[in-house]
C-alpha cells in the first residue's frame, strides 16, 4: 500500500500481460488474480530483467514467461507442503520449487492458493489473517 514501487510494478505487470497477448498473458493474469485472492496484502514488484514478483515479508513467487511455459518459482518452495503435487520443476534444489504451466494446462485454484498462503506464513506474513490455521508446528 505504501511502497512507492508498487504502483509502477503493477502497471509493468499489466503491460507484460497485455504485451504477451496469448495464452501466457491469460495464464499470468489468472495466476496474479489467484495470488491476490489468497494473499490480499501481497506486494507486486518488478525485478531483474523484468520479472513479476509477488512478496509478503519476502518473496512468495515469481512469474517468468517463456515460449513454452509460464514458470512460477517459489523462493522457499522446498519447505512448503504440496499435497496436490503442483510443483513440477526445479525439484532437485534444496530451496526453490517451481510450477511450469504449458499451453492448455490450468492450475487447481484452491491448491495454488493454499501454496501461496503457506509461502506467506513461512515468510512470517500472516498479518492477522487466520487462514493458515493448518500450518505446521516448528
Amino acid at each position: 500500500m505504501t511502497a512507492t514501487s508498487e504502483p509502477s510494478a503493477s502497471r509493468l505487470i499489466d503491460a507484460r500481460i497485455a504485451e504477451l497477448g496469448d495464452w501466457r498473458g491469460e495464464t499470468l493474469a489468472r495466476v496474479r488474480a489467484l495470488i491476490h485472492e489468497a494473499c490480499p496484502d501481497v506486494t507486486e514488484e518488478w525485478k531483474w530483467r523484468g520479472v513479476p514478483v509477488w512478496s509478503q515479508d519476502g518473496i512468495l513467487c515469481t512469474g517468468e514467461t517463456y515460449k513454452a511455459a509460464v514458470k512460477l518459482t517459489f523462493a522457499k518452495g522446498a519447505a512448503l507442503p504440496d499435497p496436490a503435487g503442483l510443483f513440477n520443476a526445479s525439484l532437485e534444489g534444496n530451496t526453490r520449487r517451481a510450477i511450469d504451466i504449458h499451453e492448455g494446462e490450468a492450475l487447481e485454484p484452491e491448491a495454488f492458493k493454499a501454496l501461496i498462503r503457506a509461502a506467506a506464513a513461512l515468510n512470517g506474513g500472516k498479518r492477522g489473517r487466520g487462514s493458515t490455521a493448518a500450518g505446521g508446528a516448528s
